[in-house]
């Protein structure tokens, strides 16, 4: 490979300390743990471990700590797919994460480190971001960060498909994450923005307030600026947990229904859910790539109401946005029924079985 893969994800490469807890405890409560054990995570290497599960060219900025922690992680790397030119070792505590799972599925997480917190963007990093196709950051991203990628985006002569993902609560990012004036930036900018409820509660003060935020944000936006082209861009995704998602597709708002599974663990579900619509509405879609290479096919069906066998080339119709955020469901729903962040996200095949058994 000459160039950086078209895919870059920043955000962090973690060591997960799960325990499985009787249950998540209450202030000055207490729970036991029947089980304790480690497994790789961390929000930027769920997301490019899902998409190189699905079979897309992807690679990593990150920062780790030259620690046990951070060894772990670049070995649990180098089993995968991943392109690891840009994780970075550092002399800092690496980062990592104390995962609390309850039989329901419902998980507490605490993350320690500051190898990721201290992660700075050198030129090498700023010249493959500003030569790949698609750009994922998360709210978790040092805000230096997440800043510098706007303005290597902006300056790009051919920029990368911008993706952000906003999760938890706005409070937990002051300080180590991206902060509220960049969040607003992203959300004039990205071609695809992503938030969960907390963060929309946090940031929006509520699902609708965020419904309205989003959708005339996208209104706002001249129409040139997206490096993705057709009806219903920019996009954005506000997500539900089990009760489902709404996307906002060019001013318009449409609900889903998330698909019904028994939840073994939900850790990592928002990341391979994020992954799933980088893989169907954006890879391959970015500046100068035309309409791109699908690598998924062309037969998923489109929502209930919908008509059938639309592929990535119309994918800027209703139909395509249905078809995208189904098989993203598809992905997050399979992952929910294996333990850990990453060793349940599916394949490609298995995400498509999902969905044909369901009749979509």
């Amino acid at each position: 490979m000459t160039g950086p893969p078209p895919i870059l994800a920043v955000g962090a490469a973690a060591i997960d300390e799960w325990y499985a807890v009787s249950n998540l405890p209450e202030p000055d409560g207490g729970a036991f743990a029947s089980e304790v054990t480690t497994a790789f995570g961390g929000v930027g290497a769920n997301v490019s471990v899902a998409l190189d599960r699905l079979g897309r060219e992807v690679g990593l900025v990150t920062r780790v700590g030259d620690d046990e922690y951070g060894r772990r992680a670049r070995e649990y790397l180098a089993d995968t797919g991943v392109d690891a030119a840009h994780v970075s070792v550092a002399d800092d505590a690496s980062t990592r994460s104390l995962i609390l799972s309850d039989p329901a599925g419902e998980r507490a997480i605490v993350t320690a480190g500051e190898s990721f917190r201290n992660l700075r963007l050198d030129e090498a990093d700023r010249e493959a971001l500003a030569a790949t196709e698609a750009v994922f950051v998360t709210g978790y991203a040092p805000d230096a960060v997440s800043r510098a990628v706007l303005d290597v985006a902006a300056s790009a002569a051919d920029p990368p498909a911008l993706v952000f993902d906003l999760s938890g609560s706005v409070e937990e990012l002051v300080g180590r994450g991206t902060e509220p004036e960049t969040i607003h930036r992203f959300l004039h900018a990205a071609d695809l923005f992503v938030a969960d409820n907390v963060a929309a509660a946090a940031y929006f003060g509520g699902a609708e307030a965020a419904r309205e935020r989003v959708a005339a944000a996208q209104r706002a936006q001249d129409g040139d600026r997206s490096a993705l082209t057709g009806d219903g861009w920019p996009r954005a995704v506000l997500t539900h947990g089990a009760e489902g998602m709404t996307v906002v597709a060019g001013g318009a708002v449409t609900e889903f229904d998330a698909f019904d599974v028994e939840v073994v663990d939900a850790t990592g579900a928002g990341d391979s859910f994020v992954a799933g619509l980088i893989d169907r509405w954006v890879a391959g879609r970015g500046a100068g790539s035309g309409s791109g290479d699908s690598g998924a096919g062309s037969s998923d069906e489109g929502d209930d109401a919908g008509s059938s066998d639309e592929g990535d080339d119309a994918d800027s119709s209703d139909d395509g946005v249905a078809a995208g955020v189904r098989f993203a469901a598809a992905v997050a729903a399979i992952n929910c029924t294996s333990r850990f962040a990453q060793p349940g996200v599916p394949s490609r095949e298995e995400a498509e079985a999902f969905l044909a058994e369901r009749g979509r």
